[in-house]
């Protein structure tokens, strides 16, 4: 088995090496940074497969190395966990409009941060595996991301293309959370003004077209204050479904 690479970013030297030590005790291995600009530097030449990030970093700040990230080819695809003395609503939003994966908040759990660890890490590789193929099944769904054909229950089924386009893209990214603004871009990009509700829509719409029961979703959720996901996927086949850290 191939041993994954974790970078942690976080100007505490303290942080650091406690969740190094967990990390290295769980046989991954460690790429250390202790503030934005060399976590970028240290990018240019070694790829981690997952980013722990603290917001509050000297030189460079974490959402803005996240941001720089995320624009850049190489390394856009590389899950990143936040990890914040900073709890609020807006900065979850904030951080995942940004890109994140997920938000973990200072005083965290070490046993929960690595479960979280291994939770994004087994969505990248299924988003990975999505890539290779051209088709995804899960459930009673299937979309052929050639033929744009979307099967329910072995029955052809018509979406709008705007419908299809978020189907198709929260589904690639099983577990992902979105914002509103976050799909408006995605999919209608930003030269054309439309307002957030109308993803709200197309997602009701989504629901009454898949859903057994739209209040008892299996397919596309709501997560309250954030936006939406496609249901959690844990294996890439087929694509089916105490230690405490202190705050700065």
């Amino acid at each position: 088995m191939i041993q994954k690479r974790i970078m942690v970013v976080d100007d505490e030297k303290d942080i650091v090496e406690l969740i190094s030590y967990n990390l290295e005790l769980e046989k991954f291995s460690v790429i250390k940074a202790y503030d934005g600009e060399s976590a970028l530097e240290m990018l240019e030449s070694v790829k981690p497969d997952l980013i722990i990030l603290d917001l509050m970093l000297p030189v460079i700040r974490g959402l803005e190395v996240c941001k720089i990230i995320r624009k850049n080819p190489e390394t856009e695809s590389i899950p990143i966990i936040m990890l914040t003395a900073r709890g609020d609503d807006m900065d979850r939003i904030i951080g995942f409009e940004m890109g994140a994966d997920d938000y973990i908040v200072k005083p965290f759990n070490l046993k929960e941060l690595i479960a979280r660890i291994r939770a994004v890490l087994r969505r990248a590789e299924t988003i990975s595996a999505t890539d290779k193929t051209s088709i995804l099944k899960y459930k009673d769904l299937k979309i052929d991301y050639k033929t744009f054909e979307v099967t329910l229950n072995e029955k052809k089924i018509n979406l709008s293309p705007k419908a299809l386009k978020i189907l198709q893209f929260l589904a690639k990214n099983p577990g992902r959370v979105y914002s509103r603004e976050q799909i408006l871009y995605y999919i209608w990009g930003d030269d054309t003004f439309v307002e957030p509700r109308t993803v709200d829509a197309h997602i009701c719409r989504l629901r009454e077209t898949l859903e057994k029961d739209i209040n008892n979703p299996q397919y596309i959720f709501t997560i309250r204050s954030f936006g939406y996901k496609f249901a959690d996927r844990e294996a890439p086949n087929g694509l089916k479904d105490k230690k405490v850290v202190h705050r700065k």
